[in-house]
């Protein structure tokens, strides 16, 4: 069977229509319409749910949709291990990330050894870019702490310790450092349950019997910035995410006792993926490890 017709159903499945599926692909939306139409045929089943213009998968559409992702992934794989003798000159890179930190540098890595590829990014939260890889979207996944799936390789990129924002008039922005002790009972802003950077301060704080006062939880490090510039309260952040701001003060935690930990991550059936290791080659300098 045609992959054409699994790329239309993929289409389909990611922009909810036929016609914003067409314009995705550069194809006529009869084109998609009799591609779906086909592909239902031949399966005798019922891939997508209609209402009006809308459509959505049907539970054998939801099943189909990582295993159409997994063919078209194979199918660009031999294209790449066909074309220019395997030399990687064209082709797509697809990225899964929870914010731009790091993941930037080894796309300039990767670009200033295969400048003919072309890359996307695809920001969202650790859950979300976890889906992706496991669905096919993306690749590769680069994001905070470690997720220990048999299906998935995992390499630490780099580690980062999380420190402290302080408002300019609250005594700590007077200083370059403090005791995790000297938290206790400070109003601390935190981000939302589930968090990376969270989790390993609240077990730092545990281990050290050290209990701050929730002055607020927030859901995004650009808000909580804005809620310490106002004097709401301390914040914490990744000392590589930190962005500089006038109106705060980055303080540094004696001794690191809590940080976070920078992961790529892999699907390990695709260990002998020439894309992905030329990912790895880029970013690390090293083999990717095998299955």
């Amino acid at each position: 069977m045609s992959t054409a017709r699994y790329r239309a159903f993929v289409a389909v499945a990611h922009h909810a229509s036929l016609s914003a599926a067409a314009r995705a692909l550069g194809v006529s939306q009869p084109t998609v319409s009799t591609q779906i139409a086909a592909l239902e045929r031949s399966s005798r089943s019922a891939l997508f749910h209609r209402q009006g213009y809308r459509m959505w998968p049907t539970s054998a559409g939801a099943r189909l949709l990582p295993l159409a992702h997994k063919l078209l992934a194979l199918e660009a794989e031999a294209d790449f291990l066909l074309r220019d003798a395997g030399q990687l000159n064209q082709g797509e890179l697809k990225i899964g990330a929870v914010g731009p930190f790091h993941v930037m540098e080894m796309v300039a890595a990767y670009r200033a050894r295969h400048p003919g590829m072309q890359l996307s990014v695809r920001v969202g939260n650790s859950q979300q870019a976890l889906h992706d890889l496991e669905h096919y979207t993306t690749d590769v996944a680069v994001l905070a702490g470690l997720h220990e799936r048999p299906e998935l390789l995992a390499r630490p990129y780099t580690r980062h310790p999380i420190i402290v924002m302080a408002p300019l008039a609250h005594p700590f922005a007077q200083r370059s450092e403090i005791a995790l002790q000297e938290l206790h009972g400070q109003p601390l802003i935190w981000r939302e349950q589930g968090s990376t950077t969270r989790t390993a301060l609240e077990a730092a704080l545990a281990a050290h019997a050290v209990q701050p006062v929730t002055a607020l939880e927030i859901g995004s490090r650009e808000a909580i910035r804005e809620a310490v510039a106002h004097g709401l309260g301390l914040g914490t952040v990744c000392a590589s995410e930190f962005v500089p701001d006038p109106r705060l003060r980055p303080v540094r935690i004696a001794g690191e006792p809590a940080h976070t930990t920078t992961y790529v991550y892999a699907m390990r059936e695709r260990s002998d993926s020439l894309l992905l290791k030329s990912f790895w080659a880029a970013a690390f300098g090293e083999a990717l490890p095998t299955a």
